[in-house]
């Protein structure tokens, strides 16, 4: 199959099965998604979702935030993981946030990324998700599900080359919702340890079935 018809078969199959994909984090404006999202590096969703509700009662802006201690924020974070350099980010981000940008989430991918505890995949993250624009977050999910189904090549070895491989080849308009199908098709099929390939839709265009099921 060549690559061209390989994306196109991928993107069919979740345009029907999987057409309004997004972001299972729970936020309601572009503060908190950019909060949630810098929490949940090396920790699941979940556990951020049940730690968040409290966190934004108390800290509402940046401004709320900025102006409170590492020892406080610490407080609401200290299930999830690394919370001591977590608080240290949240605290720095709503300051920066305050003195730097109105108290507003930049746009630009530079803007998100000099915030501290932003690196380049969170940035794609609100970049993509609040902002609408062609920016691919990889993460776990995304790098092992991209190589596994063939869509980028096993020589794209770090996040950045299969970022550039993926967003060569689909669409604009495509790019944020292809960043949550293959998240959640990692997440709950394409298992890191034990893929199940039984539930899978798509093992017709997987390189990864086809070299482990002799067919």
């Amino acid at each position: 199959m060549l690559k061209k018809e390989r994306f196109q078969a991928f993107i069919s199959h979740f345009e029907s099965s999987f057409p309004e994909a997004e972001t299972e984090l729970h936020y309601s404006n572009p503060f908190e998604l950019l909060v949630a999202v810098v929490l949940s590096a090396q920790c699941t969703d979940k556990r951020i979702n049940q730690v968040t509700p409290a966190l934004f009662k108390r800290f509402p802006d940046p401004k709320a935030l900025a102006e409170s201690s590492v020892e406080e924020i610490f407080s609401f974070i200290r299930s999830v993981s690394y919370p001591n350099n977590k608080a240290k980010h949240l605290l720095g981000l709503g300051q920066k946030l305050v003195d730097q940008f109105a108290g507003k989430v930049p746009e630009t991918l530079e803007d998100l990324q000099s915030l501290p505890g932003v690196g380049r995949k969170t940035a794609n993250v609100i970049a993509s998700v609040i902002y609408n624009q062609p920016a691919m977050a990889v993460d776990t999910h995304v790098f092992r599900v991209s190589r596994r189904l063939g869509l980028v090549p096993q020589t794209a070895k770090t996040p950045l080359l299969v970022e550039k491989a993926l967003i060569r080849h689909l669409p604009n308009d495509i790019i944020p919702r292809a960043h949550h199908w293959l998240i959640l098709h990692g997440r709950y099929i394409c298992l890191a340890r034990k893929p199940n390939c039984s539930a899978c839709g798509i093992t017709h265009f997987c390189t990864y079935f086809t070299k482990n099921s002799g067919k």
